[in-house]
């Protein structure tokens, strides 16, 4: 990290970052962990979850333009944090809270059940080497771990600029049962709070077409 994001970790966090109970790896999250929504925010509000929340150009944008929602965003590399809290901090976007862990943890451990009214998994690492694509966030698994956290009735939101990686994200929630379509046609429009990044604009130039996608939970039986 740079200077100015050393001193944002160490002067925002308490305000920020949650404290999360680690298990084996220092972005691990234990088993027992669990968030307090209500406690965290000192309120009861919608709660809005970004996975891979990057630089968090989307999620400060959305918080601050969002007061009655509340917003966590998750994220493993520091510098992202930082920036992050940074960005928060200058808009007054104190509604928002971020965690330093691994996605897949979060939402089997950390976030309570049926606790999230939208899911955001935008411009996930493609990992568009064949021999890493294993890695990807969103393949076989991910959509019980989405299902968990969603409310009945629920967004998931997701977005990518590779092609492949489109039409594997569509290829497992289409076979998730917990969940339903929320677009007609191939794709679903662009998500209108999802705030326009350089990421977004370079991947355009580079000729890469923007995909959208959006998936509704279906009501607990």
């Amino acid at each position: 990290m740079s200077d100015a994001q050393e001193r944002a970790f160490a002067e925002l966090s308490d305000r920020y970052l949650l404290t999360v109970p680690r298990g084996a790896a220092s972005t691990s999250v234990h088993p027992d962990a669990r968030l307090d929504a209500a406690g965290e925010y000192g309120r009861t509000a919608p709660l809005i979850v970004e996975v891979g929340s990057g630089q968090g150009h989307a999620i400060v944008h959305a918080a601050a333009t969002r007061p009655r929602d509340d917003f966590l965003a998750v994220e493993v590399f520091r510098a992202g944090l930082a920036r992050t809290m940074l960005g928060a901090e200058r808009a007054g976007a104190h509604n928002l809270r971020l965690v330093e862990a691994n996605a897949p943890e979060v939402l089997e451990h950390f976030v309570p059940e049926a606790s999230v009214a939208e899911l955001w998994v935008f411009f996930p690492d493609p990992w568009h080497k064949s021999r890493h694509v294993k890695r990807r966030l969103v393949k076989p698994g991910f959509g019980a771990l989405a299902e968990r956290v969603l409310k009945d009735g629920g967004m998931l939101r997701l977005a990518t600029d590779w092609e492949d990686y489109a039409l594997q994200i569509r290829e497992v929630l289409d076979d998730e049962s917990g969940f339903e379509r929320d677009f007609a046609g191939e794709w679903a429009p662009r998500f209108d709070g999802r705030v326009l990044t350089s990421f977004e604009r370079k991947g355009a130039a580079q000729g890469r077409a923007i995909r959208d996608l959006a998936y509704r939970r279906r009501p607990r039986r």
